[in-house]
């Protein structure tokens, strides 16, 4: 069943650029587009899945770390082009509590209610539950300075953000080196179950270069639809009574991250949960320590600056995702329970979000 929803869902992409063209009601364009992006967002996590497979897990890591959340980074960059910088830092917040709580919660709830109980080695959860702590305390320590010193001047925390962001891409590049090479044995669990899980280990090499298109022509798509997505989300949200504060934490997420759903889930109904924490944990660190600095610094360039002076709220629900991932996921072992509170954790955080008048 969940093979067949990128198929079925694929027939919204061109409704979705008729709808633009022929000037349809922007929430036909709204709707169609945001549903358009699923399926292809799917389709492009599985080309990077294929590729890494042949390509081996050197540059399989690497794809990953670039493409691991294309669909939030495209999508976020138009919204930044387009001048939504609120939602832009909002999403950001959103993309690592989703990862924590939403998707680690849903794979243990799906998973649990099919296995009794579920276990995954101690030292998986460990080193990248640490890591996703010291890179979160390290993006909110300029909200921290700029709260608790109370500086105003916009300059000194764009320079304090840009800073703080080439010192997040040098570490995230540092994790990578940790992970594909001095300590990948700590990783060898991971890279076991994700050659299991791609049933298609031992393909030619010569289907490559399909993946590789696919792989483009996904990434143009998504490109393509943010386009029509983002140029519609500010009004259609506003009428809704949706804050942009809401709308960049609680629904980019929701729509930019549908193929990390997929893929836990699958994971989770194999038993492959060792994977399952590798990839949530990565996702999170990802968004830390490599998309959040991406948007820094590319907002400077294009004159949409973004800062790292998140809503204080956004800290303390950050905070508040990673302790409750930690104590969930350190004892290496999972069941239905342990989903539905990190769920539970995700729609109370969500309420409040709505609620929350920013």
């Amino acid at each position: 069943m969940l093979k067949r929803i990128p198929v079925l869902l694929l027939i919204f992409v061109p409704i979705a650029f008729a709808a633009d063209y022929l000037q349809w009601d922007d929430t036909l364009v709204f709707l169609t587009s945001a549903l358009a992006i699923v399926p292809v967002s799917i389709w492009l996590s599985t080309a990077v899945e294929k590729v890494a497979v042949v390509t081996g897990p050197t540059i399989g890591g690497l794809l990953t770390a670039v493409f691991g959340n294309a669909t939030a980074l495209i999508i976020a960059l138009t919204a930044l082009r387009q001048g939504l910088v609120d939602i832009v830092e909002a999403s950001i917040t959103g993309s690592i509590i989703s990862a924590l709580l939403l998707l680690m919660g849903l794979a243990m709830f799906v998973g649990g209610v099919r296995y009794k109980e579920q276990s995954f080695e101690p030292i998986v959860a460990k080193v990248n539950g640490s890591s996703m702590t010291l890179a979160v305390i390290a993006l909110a320590l300029p909200t921290a300075v700029i709260t608790t010193s109370n500086i105003v001047d916009a300059i000194a925390i764009r320079n304090l953000s840009v800073i703080v962001s080439a010192i997040l891409i040098l570490v995230y590049g540092l994790t990578l080196l940790f992970s594909l090479k001095t300590h990948s044995y700590l990783y060898e669990i991971g890279l076991k179950d994700a050659a299991e899980f791609n049933e298609d280990k031992k393909s030619s090499p010569r289907k490559l270069w399909i993946w590789v298109m696919v792989l483009l022509i996904s990434t143009v798509t998504i490109a393509l639809l943010s386009e029509l997505f983002v140029s519609v989300i500010e009004p259609e949200t506003r009428q809704l009574g949706l804050t942009p504060l809401f709308t960049g934490v609680i629904l980019l997420p929701l729509i930019s991250d549908m193929a990390g759903y997929v893929i836990v889930v699958r994971l989770a109904l194999r038993n492959e949960m060792d994977l399952m924490v590798s990839t949530v944990t990565g996702d999170s660190l990802l968004v830390a320590l490599f998309v959040a600095p991406v948007l820094i610094w590319v907002g400077q360039i294009i004159g949409q600056p973004i800062t790292l002076n998140f809503n204080p709220f956004e800290v303390v629900a950050i905070a508040i995702s990673v302790i409750v991932a930690n104590l969930v996921s350190f004892g290496g072992r999972s069941n239905w329970l342990d989903g539905v509170l990190l769920l539970a954790t995700y729609l109370v955080l969500s309420t409040a979000f709505y609620y929350h008048p920013a």
